[in-house]
């Protein structure tokens, strides 16, 4: 099993997971043409998809699926509230809704949606697994909540939103509303809460830990790696970290 990132932050989001045969794409935040590129810069085809599966409606992380998926003839998973967002972009596509607590799978996929504070209509984040490693993905959430970490621990790998850093969100320059949509409950989830979060979980299996969606804005690679590194209390090195423009290379669970 292994997993790899196309790209992470504001301006555009996509995951990819690989258990033996199946490829699946966790959101896709860029054009079709930028998306095409990038799977190629990990050396997929975007033929070799067996679908895509969406976290929310928001324009980062949904606004190339259609398009892909179309394309590409890409069946597409996501909640009965993401799609009812959508209107027509998605008619003619092939749809199933899921219940964002029910697990199902895609060819060698196992995936487990559970459902996340966010400001969407009914967003979920996901924990990918093949029956015997799991990678668990979290972004766009403002908060935490026991069933979040219930449905974290354990994991082989994680994707965790480290998007901001409170001090320089406050004293950045974004309008008084934008701040408090970011940092509230609902929001995203800054440096510091991430690291919370990530110590009460059980890592005694975790091989892999990527900040990922961190602001252009309002963070630095250095505080968020440090606040991840300060939880697990390793080096910073084991830290990676999934940028806007490079994503980032293949990680192998084993």
């Amino acid at each position: 099993m292994r997993f790899a990132l196309l790209g992470s932050g504001s301006e555009g989001n996509a995951l990819v997971v690989q258990v033996g045969r199946t490829h699946v794409l966790l959101d896709c935040g860029f054009s079709l043409s930028e998306t095409v590129s990038r799977l190629a810069r990990l050396g997929l085809q975007a033929e070799q998809l067996d679908g895509i599966v969406v976290t929310h409606e928001h324009g980062d992380h949904i606004s190339g699926v259609a398009r892909l998926a179309r394309k590409f003839n890409l069946p597409v998973w996501l909640t009965h509230g993401t799609l009812r967002t959508q209107n027509t972009s998605f008619s003619g596509l092939s749809i199933t809704e899921i219940n964002p607590h029910l697990a199902f799978g895609i060819g060698d996929v196992q995936v487990q949606p559970y459902p996340v504070p966010h400001d969407a209509a009914e967003p979920v984040q996901y924990v990918f697994s093949d029956g015997t490693y799991k990678l668990g993905v979290l972004t766009d959430t403002g908060s935490s909540t026991p069933h979040i970490e219930a449905t974290l621990s354990g994991c082989h790998a994680l994707v965790l939103e480290c998007n901001h850093d409170a001090r320089m969100l406050a004293e950045g320059d974004y309008h008084y509303n934008l701040k408090q949509r970011v940092g509230g409950r609902y929001g995203h989830l800054n440096n510091d809460d991430a690291a919370a979060l990530l110590a009460r979980l059980d890592n005694s299996r975790l091989q892999h830990i990527v900040a990922a969606h961190l602001s252009r804005k309002n963070n630095a690679v250095e505080l968020a790696v440090g606040a991840l590194s300060g939880a697990l209390g390793c080096t910073p090195d084991r830290i990676a970290v999934a940028t806007q423009e490079t994503g980032l290379d293949w990680c192998e669970i084993s």
